[in-house]
């Protein structure tokens, strides 16, 4: 299984910065010792092309030149660095790559992306690219030549909190279903419409998310058939989590983690996954909840390549 990582992209944060920036080293180190059948490549940086398939290039500019303003910046959570605009556009670089290995392998990931809270012309809560919309957008003028008709994606979000920036973009575009499982009175507090919204209550725990899980893979469907799934798989529904307001526990994130391949794999859609949020107490459980995920995807990999031989 391929997966993807910007790593060596570290953000200067000033100290006591409550963004969780060195799990994804940790991440990736753990990843290298313990699950050796993953194959760990550096991403290459997304253009100003491929990033201009799903945000305005007067934004891209901005936020290459840094030129952004600053209340802009205020509502991404990081100062602006060359660094930062280095990383943003790699995380991006690193959906599109396990994109493409998906569609070759079945299965593919990113270390980081889900960064969902990005608009077309503006970042928010720690997301400059809305890395899920440019590859989706990507994905379906690459594919466009070896189809009869438009590659349909679903965006499976799982993270905590709402994918609103994903929801927007995609808002009257019938090829792509965003579908968001969240807490109802978590960030964002002004949420956009997804074309399936799931809202959970404060202490939500296992049997009632996976319980909704399933109705709305059910209801997706019913209602969409689609040709690549994106699973943003967040951390940050774990009951150690310092800002998911949810219950689940280490087996309750297995099972949704299980329960998501599995659904892509019994139809035989290629899907590709970003970690999106997580922000435990102790950064290490955060860690462990986004290996625990990988494992369980190792797996399915190991499936669609026992399929191919």
């Amino acid at each position: 299984m391929q997966v993807y990582y910007a790593t060596q992209f570290v953000l200067p944060l000033p100290p006591g910065h409550r963004f969780p920036m060195a799990k994804y080293q940790m991440l990736r180190d753990r990843l290298a010792d313990e699950l050796p059948g993953i194959e760990l490549m550096e991403a290459h940086p997304a253009t100003d092309g491929e990033l201009a398939l799903a945000h305005s290039p007067a934004y891209v500019a901005a936020i290459t030149d840094g030129t952004v303003d600053p209340k802009l910046m205020r509502e991404i959570g990081f100062p602006w660095s060359p660094a930062m605009a280095e990383r943003a556009r790699r995380s991006v670089g690193a959906t599109i790559a396990a994109c493409r290995a998906a569609f070759r392998e079945g299965v593919a990931a990113n270390i980081a992306g889900g960064t969902h809270h990005a608009y077309a012309d503006k970042g928010g809560g720690f997301c400059v690219f809305n890395d899920a919309a440019v590859a989706s957008r990507l994905m379906q003028a690459e594919q466009a030549r070896s189809r009869s008709a438009p590659l349909r994606v679903a965006i499976i979000d799982l993270d905590v909190h709402q994918g609103n920036g994903t929801a927007r973009i995609f808002r009257d575009d019938a090829t792509v279903f965003t579908l968001s499982l969240h807490g109802q009175k978590n960030f964002p507090f002004r949420k956009e419409a997804s074309d399936l919204d799931i809202d959970l209550p404060d202490g939500c725990g296992d049997d009632d998310y996976l319980q909704a899980l399933e109705g709305a893979l059910e209801e997706l469907e019913r209602r969409f058939e689609p040709g690549l799934v994106m699973y943003l798989a967040g951390a940050d529904p774990h009951e150690g989590d310092r800002l998911g307001r949810l219950k689940l526990t280490w087996d309750g994130l297995e099972a949704r983690d299980r329960r998501v391949l599995d659904w892509a794999w019994q139809r035989r859609i290629p899907l590709a996954f970003a970690m999106a949020g997580g922000y435990g107490v102790r950064i290490e459980d955060t860690v462990q909840a986004q290996v625990n995920t990988f494992r369980v995807a190792a797996q399915y990999a190991g499936r669609w390549q026992n399929r191919s031989r």
